[in-house]
């Protein structure tokens, strides 16, 4: 029996944030009981699988109803899980209630991820943010009185008008607290956001490309003297404490999606669900009980090639990078024969290092890394 990770989808919020291009919808609560019950019955359609990580993201997972909660618990205590499993649930400050986190730790949810963003409240208003920074230290602390031991907080640096000092001052906020991973993003401005309406006009005050790299430099710094250690682009964790269920996506192993919009990669092929929430459920309430793959709308077979790129782009955002020996286990060729010539392009120009069984990008590679990138495309 194979062991995957399983991502579960809810797409409800409370108000869409203005740079957000997530498969997410705000007013929908009348869809909530019904989206809950196609989504028990997609869960139980999962057989033969024993589940090592699980991931609830959305959407705001905290925002779904306590009954909401309590039909999908059901269906994850029919699955076949690991022992050590690690299962987290994301959410936003402003929805999560004692009862919820209560109804989450029972149901055997062992990591909450909570997405802070910013320190500042102005910052949070100008992103469409429905929380305040006491709501958020509120959620922190009612997370771990109910004895939630490995939080995850979400930051975001390249915010409009954000200046490095209130940058440094969210982290060194966050960090007080003491959360055992951090994840800190900088902003991408994404086609179809309120954010890009407002990119387009020019009346974004993003910061300049320079202060953004600043930003970069410094959490790095910054976080490495607090005790956390990076292990992706993105992602500092303390000692033990990586986030597995993302580790899956890097390391490219397989994992199954559950829940409108949500993808899945298994055997070798990639498959995406139904993302509008009404075809959804009509989808899966359309199929007989226990048949799989009851909302998929788009399945494909994964190339020769296709499996190679995946496999050094996604390994690249590690700070660990790629391990040759790991390459040619899966592929049956030796890196060599296929991506030498990159390899020393980047090695000799010290955007690379490389040694005796790993690949991986230095900090100066990291800043470029999607140029990079680019060029392992076969």
């Amino acid at each position: 029996m194979k062991n995957v990770a399983l991502y579960i989808h809810i797409p409800f919020c409370k108000q869409k944030c203005l740079y957000c291009d997530f498969p997410s919808v705000a007013g929908k609560e009348d869809c909530m009981p019904g989206y809950a019950a196609a989504l028990a019955k997609e869960i139980n359609s999962i057989k033969d699988k024993k589940i090592k990580t699980i991931f609830i993201g959305g959407g705001t997972p905290t925002y779904l109803s306590v009954a909401g909660w309590e039909i999908i618990k059901k269906s994850i205590n029919r699955l076949d899980l690991c022992d050590d499993l690690e299962f987290t649930v994301e959410g936003n400050p402003g929805t999560f209630t004692r009862e919820k986190l209560i109804v989450l730790k029972n149901m055997g949810v062992n990591r909450i991820s909570i997405g802070l963003q910013a320190f500042q409240d102005s910052l949070l208003k100008l992103m469409g943010r429905i929380h305040t920074i006491e709501d958020f230290k509120q959620s922190f602390k009612m997370a771990r009185d109910i004895g939630f031991d490995n939080i995850n907080v979400d930051l975001m640096f390249g915010l409009p008008s954000q200046t490095l000092k209130q940058w440094l001052e969210t982290l060194e906020n966050v960090t007080k607290l003491n959360p055992e991973h951090l994840s800190c993003y900088s902003l991408i401005v994404e086609e179809g956001t309120e954010f890009y309406k407002r990119f387009e006009k020019g009346t974004l005050d993003l910061p300049g490309e320079e202060i953004e790299r600043t930003m970069y430099a410094k959490t790095i710094e910054y976080l490495s003297g607090k005790g956390y250690i990076q292990y992706e682009i993105s992602n500092f964790a303390k000692e033990n404490k990586q986030c597995r269920h993302n580790l899956v996506y890097w390391e490219m192993d397989e994992y199954i999606g559950c829940g409108a919009a949500s993808h899945s990669y298994s055997d070798g092929f990639r498959y995406r669900n139904e993302e509008n929430i009404e075809k959804y459920i009509k989808k899966i309430n359309s199929k007989g009980i226990g048949s799989e793959g009851l909302a998929i709308v788009e399945k494909t077979k994964n190339s020769f090639n296709d499996d190679m790129e995946e496999f050094m782009f996604m390994g690249l955002r590690k700070n660990v990078g790629i391990c040759k020996s790991e390459f040619k286990q899966r592929f049956h060729k030796d890196i060599d024969s296929v991506y030498r010539d990159v390899i020393n392009k980047y090695t000799n120009t010290g955007f690379m290092k490389e040694s005796e069984d790993n690949i991986f990008l230095t900090y100066e590679g990291i800043e470029v890394s999607n140029v990079i990138m680019a060029e392992f495309l076969l």
